[in-house]
């Protein structure tokens, strides 16, 4: 313990020592501090002539007096070790997951947090986008998450007044509105209402691809006692009472079925797929689309068991409820086991395996997972997994099970929350394609680095390699290769790119093979700068005595340029390579920005950039560039300002700081 509280001392002291510019201890840096009787130092360089310091000891010294350069360090340090080392604990990360239900979110991080005033007297939760729905047992009304609607200045968390003041009996959450009933039975709906979502304007009843609301239900004139079911899909709602009467209303054209199911009167359960409304016969041994042979196929398992059709599947045993996702459905038997059928996508937690006599009671469904409550108490998810929806903690006392689009929570009989998983939001909100900008930027700046690095290094190669030749051979030697770097300097980068481009769109390239055709590109072309620097270099060091005692003991020239012309002027390549990383990062970023670069789904900074380019994005959805620009230019500062330090330091002639 003692040991821990003197490094934290230590560590403490140096920081400091070094934010009020005092001198650094003999111990590290072999100078001593600044003492009257003591060396006296001068712009970082000990003035006694007796006192000997070491070259990379006056760098570091130097170096380290600039604060802004140290920072700079630690800023390009971290976020290399986010693009490159975070990516492999992003297990659930891959480029083309997107969703639609959750395009063109603010940053939060508030998805799941529950109102205090609900949290201990929960009736329901429902949600199907960014925002959920909650009621109280005392029929109160809250929404949390994200109540805007896109850019249409909509915001169903400000609930109608006529709401508050009533005593709601059922709530329920589509993609972009919200409908209650009231215990009195009266209909309440806010949100958007373009197709019709919670009332029947004219326009609506115009439109033969939307289905207006039914008169019973409109008009506040159902039985709330006789009421089984009210849900949501995208742009749809249904309310289903316990005769088997369905009441559904919204936009035709979201669901390709939705005529297959208005005014039918022998439906026990119904729910929403994202194209496809299902529901379950009065017989309950079927699943009901209205379209033939469309989930007609079930196994007990997600992955692993090969299909059966339904009837042999269910050998006789009867379905209780049916609960829909995006793409698949979730069927609890009678007997307490449950059937699959459906797509599933890669990022999925299959079953869990349940304990000798325990067996599933209840099951809902978010837009991608599953949660279900057994007879014992014990609460799983499954399904997919790529916010981590899946993943149930360990639940004592749960009663009742409410699944969001991508959250879970569990109740118990008090109505009391005890345990809430899933997604919390989006640190640097999503895309138009509903991507998480944050994992992109990530995943992005791994593809922008990795250019810039590969380009810079085939740029050392070439150039330095030729700058080399030219400047130790001199003669026809220097004169050709000048002028070949010249010609190579006289391509206008950007148009012979876009032109590239123009040509090579009818061919087909996968994404990799553009971006090795990038990396390539960009460093033949950019190498000149490294030829002219090391070139004028080599022409100052070949007239040195170590060049001469070479040539006079025979060594090779390539020999004397590359074994010891080349160790001498590598401090000044060192400098010009971090600048021209910076460079190459923008230059790569520029390029996908324009079209040329990297394509979507596969992120970089630039496509990121350039698909927030427009002006509704640039005025309504700030967050799609201001993270991706401000990461991008605190990177390339931070890396040109290492460099401008390094070229300062390194300078034995600088006498001043700058």
């Amino acid at each position: 313990m003692k040991k821990k509280e003197n490094v934290f001392r230590t560590l403490a002291r140096w920081l400091v020592r070094w934010i009020f510019g005092l001198r650094y201890e003999e111990k590290w840096f072999g100078l001593k501090e600044k003492k009257p009787a003591e060396v006296q130092f001068k712009d970082g360089v000990p003035d006694d002539s007796e006192l000997i310091v070491s070259p990379g000891k006056q760098i570091l010294h130097r170096f380290l007096e600039r604060k802004f350069a140290v920072f700079s360090v630690f800023v390009v340090l971290i976020m290399f070790a986010v693009v490159f080392i975070a990516p492999h604990f992003m297990t659930k990360y891959y480029d083309a997951f997107t969703e639609t239900t959750q395009k063109d979110l603010p940053p939060t991080l508030d998805f799941m947090n529950v109102p205090g005033e609900l949290k201990d007297n929960i009736k329901m939760i429902d949600s199907y986008s960014s925002f959920s729905v909650g009621l109280s047992n005392d029929g109160k009304v809250y929404v949390w998450g994200i109540g805007g609607i896109g850019a249409t200045g909509i915001d169903v968390k400000q609930i109608p007044e006529e709401v508050r003041s009533a005593k709601i009996a059922y709530v329920a959450a589509g993609q972009d509105h919200i409908i209650a009933i009231g215990e009195d039975g009266r209909f309440y709906g806010w949100g958007s209402n373009r197709f019709g979502q919670f009332e029947a304007t004219d326009i609506v009843r115009e439109n033969p691809n939307l289905e207006p609301i039914p008169e019973e239900v409109s008009s506040g004139s159902l039985d709330v006692n006789h009421i089984k079911k009210v849900t949501c899909g995208y742009q749809a709602s249904a309310i289903l009472m316990d005769d088997g009467t369905l009441y559904i209303w919204g936009n035709k054209q979201t669901y390709a079925n939705m005529d297959k199911f208005i005014g039918r009167t022998n439906i026990l359960d119904v729910d929403f797929t994202l194209n496809y409304v299902v529901g379950l016969d009065a017989k309950q041994t079927s699943v009901v689309t209205g379209t033939k042979g469309l989930f007609n196929k079930a196994t007990s398992t997600i992955g692993g068991t090969k299909a059966e059709k339904m009837s042999d599947f269910l050998n006789g045993r009867k379905i209780n409820e049916v609960r829909a996702t995006t793409t698949s459905i979730c069927l609890l038997l009678d007997d307490g086991s449950i059937a699959l059928t459906g797509d599933f996508q890669s990022d999925v937690v299959d079953v869990p395996a349940l304990e000798e006599g325990e067996r599933f009671v209840d099951i809902q469904a978010g837009s991608y997972h599953f949660t279900g409550l057994t007879n014992l108490g014990h609460v799983y998810s499954f399904g997919g997994d790529h916010y981590r929806q899946a993943e149930a903690p360990e639940v004592n006392g749960a009663k009742k099970i409410y699944a969001g689009a991508f959250q879970s929570y569990a109740v118990d009989e008090n109505g009391k929350l005890l345990d809430k998983w899933g997604l919390k939001g989006y640190l640097f909100g999503t895309d138009d394609r509903g991507a998480n900008i944050a994992e992109r930027v990530v995943a992005g700046g791994r593809i922008t680095m990795t250019v810039g690095a590969v380009a810079v290094i085939i740029e050392i190669i070439i150039g330095v390699s030729i700058g080399l030749i030219a400047g130790f051979a001199g003669g026809w030697v220097d004169i050709f290769l000048m002028r070949v770097a010249e010609v190579f300097s006289a391509i206008p980068l950007y148009p012979f790119m876009l032109i590239l481009s123009s040509l090579l769109s009818r061919a087909s390239m996968t994404t990799d093979q553009r971006l090795y055709m990038i990396m390539v590109i960009l460093g033949i072309l950019g190498w000149p700068g490294f030829a002219y620097i090391t070139r004028a270099q080599v022409l100052v060091a070949r007239e040195s005595e170590y060049v001469t005692a070479a040539q006079a003991m025979g060594v090779k020239p390539l020999r004397i340029a590359f074994k010891h012309i080349l160790p001498n002027i590598v401090s000044v390549i060192l400098v010009n390579m971090t600048l021209s990383f910076a460079a190459s990062m923008q230059t790569e970023t520029s390029l996908s920005f324009l079209g040329f670069g990297v394509n979507y789904p596969q992120p970089s900074w630039g496509n990121m950039l350039s698909r927030a380019s427009n002006a509704v994005a640039a005025i309504n959805f700030w967050w799609q560039w201001v993270f991706t620009s401000a990461i991008l230019i605190m990177t390339t500062v931070c890396i040109n300002t290492i460099g401008d330090t390094l070229r300062d330091v390194m300078d034995p002639k600088s006498s001043n700081d700058k």
